[in-house]
């Protein structure tokens, strides 16, 4: 007997840090489980032709409204696996993180698509400290001491 069909895919993903060194992440559910919420961070699955880079400033800009060239991300600065369930869809990803460092941006939830818009509850600025103490769910594993090891902003 087999097992549940795995969808493989790609994605990148961006770590934005505000000058405070706090890090944007979106807190959302999975449509199969509506009551239990998680923060993750910002980015996605490859679109036909796309990099990893190029996927993550993508969604950057679809998911919080902040405009950057993949040029400007920083990175990779952390690879990862993961699995897991969305709607019904099991999951392998292989995952690429960036960084970007902002000023003072206004985040925008504006450009979420329709299965994003339904399950994306809001966001939020996490410290390294926040996120250690919180019994809340994050995505990915580790966040905190990931963000920890990131290079200093460029002067």
């Amino acid at each position: 007997m087999q097992g549940p069909q795995v969808t493989s895919r790609r994605a990148g993903r961006v770590l934005v840090i505000d000058p405070a060194g706090r890090v944007l992440l979106l807190q959302g559910f999975d449509p199969a489980r509506p009551g239990s919420r998680y923060w993750f961070t910002i980015g996605g699955g490859l679109a036909d032709g796309e990099g990893t880079a190029q996927a993550a400033a993508r969604e950057l800009r679809e998911e919080a409204g902040i405009d950057a060239s993949a040029a400007e991300l920083g990175g990779p600065v952390y690879w990862r696996t993961a699995e897991f369930s969305f709607a019904g869809t099991r999951y392998r990803q292989e995952e690429e993180y960036y960084v970007l460092h902002v000023g003072q941006v206004q985040v925008s939830l504006a450009g979420l698509d329709d299965i994003e818009r339904g399950t994306v509850t809001g966001y939020r600025w996490w410290s390294p400290e926040e996120l250690s103490a919180t019994t809340e769910p994050v995505f990915p594993p580790g966040l905190p001491e990931m963000l920890r090891g990131l290079p200093e902003r460029p002067a």
